[in-house]
């Protein structure tokens, strides 16, 4: 499939992902609506970030993911959609799980029930590589058994089984996308990376974080989006969940030195019990196996591996070393 040749809307663009994969699509020559969540400050989130030539190049939509007639006229007229709105702190999660299950599930359901009535040629949804839980065997594949440790979990597994479902009850055409932990420019603090990059960047010396041994698949948000991409133009991937990650795992406690080396930091690491999830609840280890990206489209990560990693974590740090970008985030707490 061409997508320059299609409509294509993205819920969630305002966020992390969502703003870079807006921007990518237009800079591919797409007609983009960019579905971004209402608010009175008439902000877009990320979007007000992206180049003024990038900015022309979409169409902002404002509404909310679970108001499902709002979604259906975002939809309308669109071959494709991204769905990336999602809630996705797993703290927070603890703290108001009912808001995860409306938000993820029910603004699912309300994209797949409006592609199906519109007949969307394809829908790609966002998963997580939390849906698998601690990896029972890495790396892990698509057909690792699914356990949710969280309530965060519990809505993203619940929103891809709703996917599933609709793809073999009325033949949606659906693609899964299952980033593992993907990093970069414009994260939220509330993420490890941004969180120790901006503690170093305040001058701490100890920083506060939680556990420092599960270990992570850290995927760059270009290789995160351009996995979209690609999937979205497969027709073999239609029906079928897909990994994307780095090929690399890597436990906190050692992203926390790499870090400090690309910083010129001599920091320590410690534990900070509020930081610290509940103990069954931790996921203890991510790996990504991503052979079927692979094999279905040839997907490969440009930041894989460990000097990939480097790479990707020096672009991340010089981006919110910048006066301009720390100034828009809060960084001297944590954030949930």
């Amino acid at each position: 499939m061409n997508l320059a040749e299609k409509k294509i809307l993205v819920t969630g663009a305002d966020g992390f992902i969502g703003s870079h994969l807006t921007e990518m699509l237009v800079r591919k020559g797409c007609s983009v609506r960019a579905f971004v969540y209402y608010n009175s400050f008439n902000s877009w989130g990320w979007l007000n970030q992206s180049p003024k030539e990038i900015q022309s190049g979409f169409e902002i939509f404002q509404g909310d993911i679970k108001d499902p007639y709002r979604v259906k006229t975002a939809l309308r007229g669109c071959g494709i959609v991204f769905h990336l709105a999602a809630l996705v702190a797993i703290p927070f999660s603890y703290y108001s799980p009912y808001a995860y299950i409306d938000t993820n599930v029910k603004g699912t359901l309300h994209v797949l029930q409006a592609a199906r009535e519109l007949e969307t040629e394809r829908v790609v949804l966002t998963s997580t590589s939390e849906v698998y839980g601690t990896a029972e065997r890495v790396p892990i594949p698509e057909t690792h058994p699914l356990r949710a440790q969280s309530p965060y979990a519990a809505s993203k597994i619940a929103a891809d089984q709703l996917a599933l479902s609709y793809h073999l009850s009325f033949s949606t055409p659906v693609i899964i996308v299952r980033p593992f932990n993907t990093y970069g420019p414009r994260q939220s603090v509330r993420a490890v990376i941004p969180t120790i990059i901006t503690q170093i960047a305040r001058g701490e010396r100890f920083i506060k974080l939680g556990s420092l041994s599960p270990t992570r698949d850290f995927s760059f948000v270009n290789d995160t989006v351009r996995g979209f991409w690609e999937a979205a133009c497969c027709e073999k991937a239609l029906g079928e969940e897909i990994n994307i990650g780095s090929n690399f795992e890597v436990s906190i406690g050692e992203t926390v030195g790499m870090i400090a080396r690309i910083m010129n930091a001599d920091v320590e690491a410690i534990t900070e019990t509020k930081r610290i999830r509940p103990e069954k609840s931790e996921v203890r280890r991510l790996y990504a196996d991503t052979s079927k990206a692979k094999r279905l489209f040839g997907w490969e990560p440009e930041f894989g591996g460990k000097d990939g990693f480097a790479k990707g974590l020096a672009l991340t740090a010089e981006w919110f070393l910048d006066s301009r970008n720390q100034s828009l985030y809060k960084t001297d707490g944590y954030v949930i």
